[in-house]
């Protein structure tokens, strides 16, 4: 790495194998011999061969995944910050691999961390009805990403870190999973900052679901446990069970709202954000005949995971009468970005006490994805935050030009804000306008665009119709 080294692939969990599918991941032992650290690690069971957003990811996919990277300027004893990363990819996909700490580490003169954690059905089965060997089983994935900290307490400091000053960062499944280590007793002390891009991730319903997992492995529910564990990873993974993000009780003991909302637990100075139209991401190219009633009928549905089980009418009436000369596929795009407005702006509102700042994605990306421009979709940040326009083999997937106006200065301001951040839990001082802490006074928020800029409440509408 140019300015600073690399160590890809370093094991921080046994391999969750055999016995140990569905259990709480093990440290891992101490190697003998020379690691070879230039080679990426396996990423965790998934079902495309791809990345996140469909780019070409190195590592093969396997359920023997609790693997992590680490660039640092130098391993050395300088006990740099320590910025450690939770990839997205809705608790079902993506990988550490995707993401190239070597310009954060150069120029912001911090460790990067990168860590892999189980997915899907191998990191977010509840199967606590089968046993009490299984509780917490639903929060498999959590526990690894709090076995990666608790190695970077113990380890750190040999790559030149400081395990005292660490910021945990995430976008989408990603940034939740930061979220939600507010409410996870066992990672408490093992970070000091947080950083939520986007946050958002499937929630699943709590229930017992071994009866349907039994169906759709066409067994009998006296089987059903036998067949899991004997089950070849593949055939597990297309299986698609119900599987998702939830409160367990064991390792996730209280929502985030409800860590954040307690007065005793004063928690972490964290940034926040979201981007403007990060529903663009999910809805196909335009068509001239695309069918518009198809997304009419859903708009009541998508609506609820906004506003909960409330009666969504008057929300989705809302959103039409905001923005009237739109069509019924645009306002499916607009709720679908206030899914995750709503969480960071909630967030944010309760996060004050150890301080909250707030941004918006908004500088429009300029290379089209999956056969449109998107204006500013859901992850279009991310080669901002790891600046992949600074060094050509960082590789982070972009949506825009290195080349069109405001990228390399916007992206090389917000990363060293964010490594800012990371070294004085302050992101004023690095580039971009003076950014005041949201406050429910001022309702402050980054604009991060061409010309980056502070707004007061561009949510006002919005929040009201969440309220409705």
């Amino acid at each position: 790495m140019d300015g600073g080294t690399a160590y890809l692939g370093i094991r921080f969990g046994e391999p969750p194998v055999d016995d140990l599918r569905f259990m709480p991941p093990l440290a891992a032992t101490p190697w003998s011999g020379v690691h070879d650290g230039t080679r990426w690690p396996n990423r965790a069971m998934q079902s495309k061969k791809l990345g996140t957003m469909d780019q070409a990811t190195p590592g093969e996919r396997s359920e023997d995944c609790l693997f992590l990277n680490v660039h640092t300027p130098a391993a050395d004893g300088a006990g740099r910050p320590v910025m450690v990363w939770v990839h997205g990819g809705g608790f079902t996909g993506g990988g550490a691999n995707e993401y190239d700490g070597r310009v954060l580490a150069r120029e912001g003169n911090v460790v990067v961390v990168t860590v892999n954690y189980r997915l899907g059905a191998f990191g977010f089965l509840n199967l606590e009805p089968l046993g009490d060997m299984f509780k917490g089983s639903a929060s498999n994935g959590i526990r690894d990403i709090v076995l990666a900290l608790k190695w970077v307490r113990d380890n750190i400091a040999d790559y030149g870190g400081n395990p005292d000053n660490v910021t945990v960062f995430g976008e989408s499944a990603g940034g939740k999973a930061i979220l939600a280590l507010m409410g996870t007793p066992s990672a408490m002390g093992l970070y000091h900052k947080a950083i939520a891009n986007s946050p958002a991730g499937a929630e699943a319903r709590p229930g017992d679901k071994t009866g349907l997992m039994a169906e759709k492995l066409g067994v009998k529910h006296a089987d059903l446990l036998l067949t899991l564990r004997r089950l070849p990873a593949f055939s597990l993974q297309d299986a698609v069970l119900p599987a998702g993000y939830e409160v367990d009780g064991e390792v996730i003991t209280r929502s985030f709202m409800d860590a954040f909302a307690d007065p005793n637990l004063r928690g972490v100075p964290m940034i926040i954000g979201t981007n403007r139209t990060e529903g663009t991401l999910f809805t196909p190219p335009d068509s001239p005949d695309e069918d518009m009633a198809r997304y009419e009928k859903s708009l009541a549905g998508s609506a609820r995971g906004v506003i909960g089980d409330r009666d969504a009418s008057n929300y989705v009436l809302g959103i039409k009468a905001s923005y009237p000369d739109s069509n019924s596929k645009t306002w499916m795009e607009i709720i679908s970005s206030d899914h995750f407005r709503k969480t960071a702006v909630e967030v944010a509102e309760l996060a004050g006490r150890a301080g909250c700042w707030m941004y918006r994605f908004d500088l429009d990306t300029t290379i089209p994805f999956r056969g449109k421009l998107m204006q500013t979709p859901h992850a279009c940040e991310m080669a901002f935050t790891f600046n992949t326009f600074a060094d050509d083999d960082c590789c982070v997937m972009t949506m825009h030009d290195a080349n069109a106006p405001g990228v390399r200065d916007l992206a090389e301001a917000w990363s060293a804000t964010l490594t800012h951040f990371a070294h004085t839990g302050d992101p004023n001082g690095a580039g971009l306008p003076r950014w005041p802490v949201y406050d429910t006074d001022d309702r402050s928020v980054m604009l991060l665009d061409q010309v980056s800029q502070v707004a007061k409440d561009p949510d006002a509408t919005h929040r009201k119709l969440w309220m409705a």
